[in-house]
């Protein structure tokens, strides 16, 4: 998808944090988030008045958040209704950029299922060759994107490909591009979702436990550290438990660290430096 600016660029930056807080916790299935912000981006791609209506920033914000909690409240679960109606809230720059912005985060909560099975490695390698593929077989590639079939005959067409073949996640992605291409050529849209499996991949969440809030000095400092000792971008997920004693407790996959801010970024740096 094209990059957005102003104010779309913001809100996108915004409901990113949201997804990532939702799919962050282990009660709120990724995969059938995805299908239901799918759902939306369908929708409002259909209904243009309706997306101009959620965009309208002569509209206050609240008014049309507790619009589309009325349209979607009976449609989707209240995670997927809660995190659109946080999206119209945001201002927009043009009204096709917040269905973009679904469209992009259904496909990264696709792909949070994924890492979370533990096969976003597949499925990130499983894209770039199917995107190979349709790039030297011209056959497969009229066939994939022919206006004149109809959404079954495609998603068949599919299926016998990568059914049994490719992780589940990647037909469901390369699925949805291809029946709702949304005037992306199948070759930028492969390379689109190509990107955000090579992004969420380089995604690594901490689980923190302090026992008081941290502040945005001490949240930055950590981050930074982490960052460098994993070598990836860290997203920090913030927890309060007063039974911490002071001190701090870091999740990361498997490993635990435990020890007070101070400690732990005092060895995160002599760990750097030796």
């Amino acid at each position: 998808m094209t990059t957005p600016h102003g104010a779309s660029r913001e809100a996108l930056a915004a409901a990113r944090e949201r997804l990532d807080a939702l799919t962050d916790s282990t009660s709120v299935d990724a995969g059938a988030l995805a299908d239901e912000l799918a759902a939306v981006t369908a929708l409002l791609d259909r209904e243009v008045s309706l997306r101009r209506v959620l965009t309208d920033p002569a509209q206050a914000g609240e008014a049309k958040a507790e619009l589309a909690q009325r349209l979607l409240g009976s449609q989707v679960s209240g995670p997927a209704a809660d995190l659109v109606a946080g999206m119209v809230r945001s201002r927009w720059s043009q009204s096709r950029d917040l269905v973009d912005s679904l469209e992009e985060l259904a496909s990264t909560a696709d792909l949070t299922a994924a890492q979370q099975a533990g096969t976003l490695d597949d499925v990130e390698d499983e894209l770039f060759r199917f995107g190979r593929i349709v790039s030297s077989n011209t056959e497969l590639r009229a066939a994939l994107t022919d206006r004149a079939a109809t959404t079954a005959a495609k998603t068949e067409l599919l299926h016998r490909l990568l059914g049994g073949r490719a992780n589940a996640t990647t037909e469901r992605l390369v699925t949805r591009l291809v029946t709702a291409p949304r005037g992306r050529s199948l070759e930028s849209g492969l390379e689109s979702l190509s990107k955000l499996a090579a992004e969420r991949r380089s995604r690594l969440v901490a689980v923190v436990t302090s026992a008081v809030p941290l502040s945005d000095p001490q949240k930055q400092r950590l981050g930074a550290a982490l960052a460098k000792l994993y070598g990836h971008t860290m997203h920090l997920n913030i927890d309060v438990d007063p039974e911490v004693l002071g001190g701090i407790r870091v999740q990361v996959g498997d490993e635990v660290i435990n020890g007070s801010i101070a400690d732990r970024i005092e060895d995160a740096g002599r760990r750097m430096a030796g």
